[in-house]
């Protein structure tokens, strides 16, 4: 089977919802459906948390960080975290665990590699879309790092699926994935049960222009991935476009411009970045 043909073969696959994913996922996904019920309780979505000790070891290491706490005092316990992150916040650190147990299922040592990078790469666009969205686009913040998490649902999945097609994702992805990416893309977002308004963001990176300075949930996501420090490992790009690319990027915000936003944002995304690597 030629790369083409199996790209064809997952994507009609994914077209009629069989997607391959590990067992915990479905574990982890019971979580996100409890806590996105507007009725479930603090004490609930504590045992909850509890019961997964990567989920609950995340959401402490976030609630810790600058971002969600400025004023420095160590969180201990996934119950006094909960309320100082939010249910929103709750969601990103949920979603962030469901990728890294996609890409759990990979065996090959190079595939396993690409992950890894790609994972340093979402966390990065999460970590910048929340403080653009907050400083600059001023749309919600904690939509923003969800929508930053699961940008790159798609790739976490088809590298799980290449150890079942070697060479899918190998040389040049353009000719033979982008006819595929769409239909993959949004199966993998509906089976992990993407809110619309956050599926339409991540699509935005498939056929979105650049938008300066930054309007909507789709803009801010698309200035994220284009500014992260670590690229996609997927992206056609070479890395030194990448970074050229983004080192030209700058406008002016109120009374300053976007360089010196990220300037004076530097901790807050390193210290997001780490507490969602994890």
């Amino acid at each position: 089977m030629n790369r083409v043909e199996a790209f064809k073969s997952i994507a009609e696959q994914a077209s009629r919802g069989e997607l391959i994913f590990p067992t915990n996922v479905a574990a982890s996904l019971k979580i996100k459906k409890a806590i996105d019920d507007p009725d479930c309780s603090l004490e609930t979505a504590s045992r909850l948390i509890l019961t997964e000790p990567l989920l609950a070891a995340r959401v402490v290491a976030v609630a810790n960080s600058v971002a969600y706490n400025s004023f420095g005092g160590a969180v201990a316990n996934v119950r006094t975290a909960i309320p100082l992150l939010g249910f929103r916040t709750l969601h990103s650190i949920v979603a962030s665990v469901v990728v890294r147990q996609i890409s759990g299922m990979i065996i090959d040592p190079a595939l396993s590699a690409k992950a890894q990078k790609l994972w340093e790469h979402t966390a990065h666009v999460a970590a910048l879309a929340h403080v653009i969205a907050r400083r600059v686009s001023h749309v919600d913040p904690d939509t923003a790092m969800f929508a930053g998490v699961v940008h790159e649902v798609s790739g976490f999945y088809l590298l799980s699926r290449a150890d079942h097609f070697p060479g899918l994702l190998d040389g040049e992805l353009e000719e033979a994935a982008a006819a595929f990416e769409s239909t993959i893309g949004r199966a993998v977002l509906t089976k992990l049960l993407i809110p619309k308004p956050v599926s339409a963001a991540v699509e935005s990176l498939w056929y979105g222009l650049r938008v300066m300075p930054p309007e909507t949930l789709g803009d801010t996501l698309i200035l994220a991935n284009d500014l992260a420090k670590v690229a996609s490992p997927l992206d056609l790009r070479s890395p030194t476009t990448i970074q050229q690319e983004a080192s030209e990027i700058d406008f002016a915000i109120g009374d300053g411009t976007l360089a010196s936003i990220l300037q004076e944002s530097a901790e807050e995304v390193r210290s997001l970045t780490q507490a969602l690597l994890g």
